[in-house]
């Protein structure tokens, strides 16, 4: 028996992965495997942007086109949208980046100010790391924290640090990239501890459930992080497998898998339980903006009358 036939009927949601660099395959599979919902968090696109147009199409793909398109299999999107900490190095445009956050932030679909926080830890993040937090505190919205790669335990402190400062309830911030040496801490501190599941590096699945194992579920959630780097969109599912193959309950599998994620990003009153448990209705004749996910002479799944999106 295949490893993964043990968690048939489980859902999951994938609270940050980055689905604007993956393929409609992608999708397919990640609803195959019982990926109900994902959360795709504003990214930089690999190199550096030039101008605030890249910006504001970047965001209006994220609460469109890439909606829709998860729609399309069955998959309900959500985003959080902000200005990354990598990109926050570029002074000039990022002043002109804070300029429209605010027409993005209160979208449908947008559950929280993300991801921000710290890359190299310079200044300038630091900067506007703060006034997305206060952005977030205005609009009463969660917020995805990135934590630095490098001198990770000195970042995560700083983030969460300097979000008490700015008087941001622990609660409503969900810490990131989380690993062995900061867990610990996130979690006393009564912030949300979210993993990422990367193949080879940062968090291996093996490693997340001794982590589960030793801390328990609460407040603790997995994601794949996915983007056009090497990863794996299948990331939450896998791990939830061998959580159960360790001999985790299902109930703290549901938890980190699905329930935390529900319950943090529910502050925003963007998301509910009771609707992501209600099966997405499909129907691949539908066009955004006149544009289908299919090509020419592809037959669409179609569950439900015909409509059209404009």
């Amino acid at each position: 028996m295949n490893f993964m036939d043990s968690i048939q009927g489980m859902s999951f949601f994938d609270m940050h992965v980055h689905m604007i660099s993956r393929t409609t395959d992608d999708y397919q599979a990640m609803a195959d495997a019982g990926v109900v919902a994902v959360i795709e968090p504003a990214f930089w696109m690999g190199q550096p942007r030039t101008g605030v147009d890249s910006f504001r199409d970047y965001f209006a793909t994220l609460v469109g086109w890439e909606r829709f398109r998860a729609s399309q299999f069955g998959i309900r999107h959500y985003c959080t949208i902000g200005l990354n900490s990598k990109e926050a190095n570029q002074e000039a445009l990022a002043e002109q980046v804070m300029e429209i956050l605010p027409l993005f932030i209160y979208k449908e679909g947008v559950v929280g100010i993300g991801e921000i926080g710290f890359d190299d830890q310079t200044p300038a993040e630091d900067k506007y790391y703060r006034a997305q937090l206060d952005l977030a505190k205005e609009a009463n919205l969660p917020v995805q924290i990135h934590t630095p790669h490098r001198d990770k335990k000195q970042g995560t402190s700083r983030s969460m640090d300097i979000a008490i400062e700015h008087g941001v309830e622990p609660g409503m911030v969900i810490v990131d990239h989380n690993n062995e040496e900061t867990v610990r801490e996130v979690l006393d501190r009564g912030f949300w501890a979210g993993f990422t599941i990367y193949p080879f590096t940062k968090m291996g699945n093996e490693r997340m459930v001794e982590i589960v194992k030793q801390y328990g579920p609460e407040r603790i959630m997995i994601n794949s992080a996915a983007d056009w780097g090497v990863s794996d969109p299948l990331a939450v599912p896998k791990t939830a497998a061998l959580m159960k193959q360790h001999g985790i309950s299902d109930e703290a599998i549901k938890l980190v898998t699905f329930g935390n994620a529900v319950t943090a990003f529910a502050q925003s009153g963007q998301l509910n339980l009771e609707e992501l448990l209600e099966p997405l209705t499909i129907d691949q004749s539908q066009r955004f903006n006149g544009s289908s996910v299919l090509r020419g002479g592809q037959a669409p799944r179609v569950d439900k009358e015909s409509t059209i999106i404009k």
